[in-house]
């Protein structure tokens, strides 16, 4: 199972597979065919509260991800559905809108889930 991310304003490509917005807010300017995302899971986003405390500040991250974490833990519901979905097509895309490429929701959300699926696969 391939799980990518990429920026959503980035121009979809082939390779992508599956593109799964996994924010919270739409992106700003974005119509739904120019962002080419064919699944928005926003159940699997950061929660208001910590996207607001984080703020995309890097020296948080370590912080963000264990509470980012605890989160994605607490909702088995929205997790299976992005692994089974990843599954399903051989591998995802997970898109976001930050401008930060390393420091955000999306490259958290693939590390859980790549975690994740090496324990089930145990």
């Amino acid at each position: 199972m391939e799980i990518r991310t990429k920026r959503v304003y980035d121009a979809a490509d082939e390779v992508d597979g599956l593109r799964v917005l996994v924010d919270r807010l739409w992106p700003r300017g974005l119509t739904k065919k120019k962002a080419g995302v064919d699944l928005w899971l926003k159940e699997i986003a950061p929660s208001r509260d910590l996207r607001d405390w984080f703020s995309h500040d890097s020296e948080k991250w370590d912080q963000f991800k264990r509470k980012y974490f605890v989160e994605l833990n607490a909702n088995p519901e929205a997790v299976d559905k992005i692994i089974r979905k990843a599954r399903e097509k051989g591998g995802i895309t997970l898109v976001f809108a930050a401008r930060d490429q390393e420091h955000n929701n999306a490259v958290a959300l693939k590390e859980f889930l790549e975690q994740r699926s090496k324990e089930v696969e145990r």
